[in-house]
């Protein structure tokens, strides 16, 4: 059955939201407190999490994109109808700025609160290692076409049924694994731009990086996949 439109921006807003204040609220909340002894791995693999459970539970009504650079990615890819994009980049980047803000409430709830970074992402002085915007160019453009390449691989018909949600929460979780230490990791520009209306100053300065890479990899790895791998 077709869903509505709105049923898909709904899904889509919503699926955004989990993943933005799901992943970002592990790093901001228990992540803050090292007792609790999550760390880069536990804020990663909440990451995958998110998405995981927001592609079984949204994934049927929208597809499941919860990424404006995954949704881009579709459209190069043949998957996504370049007529909704417009409609899914703004539901995404709304239910990530909605989820930031719930997530400022709760963070600064408590005597002293001292946001940090508030999860946002960023280079050089703002890199969590201190890597420089080439690096951190490189890393977000790498990490989002492969993720591209195994959405779409993940997700063909020749793949086996019911197990695309789950190979694409564990490769999130990887490149979290992966590029924290570089940018914080974004490969997805709505994910950035929530935290970043709420963060420190530097994060809406440096957002910019954080669109044109995560779309630019998206882009690459849809015509790889295309090229290379696509059934005939």
């Amino acid at each position: 059955m077709e869903h509505s439109t709105f049923k898909k921006w709904s899904a889509e807003f919503i699926g955004t939201f989990w993943l933005t204040f799901g992943g970002c609220g592990s790093a901001v909340l228990a992540a803050a407190f090292p007792e609790l002894g999550i760390g880069f791995a536990g804020v990663a693999l909440a990451f995958g999490l998110t998405v995981v459970t927001g592609a079984y539970a949204l994934g049927p009504i929208s597809g499941g994109h919860f990424n404006p650079a995954v949704s881009v990615g579709l459209v190069v890819g043949g998957r996504f109808r370049a007529s909704e994009l417009a409609g899914y980049v703004i539901a995404q980047v709304l239910g990530a700025i909605v989820a930031a803000g719930v997530l400022y409430l709760i963070a600064t709830g408590r005597p002293g609160a001292e946001l940090g970074g508030f999860a946002t992402n960023g280079y050089g002085e703002h890199s969590p290692g201190k890597f420089n915007m080439v690096a951190a160019l490189i890393t977000e453009v790498v990490l989002t076409a492969i993720f591209l390449i195994v959405i779409l691989g993940a997700t063909a018909k020749r793949a086996a049924a019911g197990f695309g949600g789950l190979a694409i929460g564990l490769c999130l979780t990887l490149i979290h694994l992966i590029s924290i230490p570089v940018t914080n990791t974004s490969v997805n520009p709505a994910r950035s731009t929530g935290p970043a209306l709420f963060g420190p100053s530097y994060a809406v300065s440096e957002l910019w990086l954080f669109w044109v890479a995560p779309i630019a990899g998206a882009v690459i790895g849809a015509l790889i996949y295309n090229v290379l791998l696509k059934d005939e």
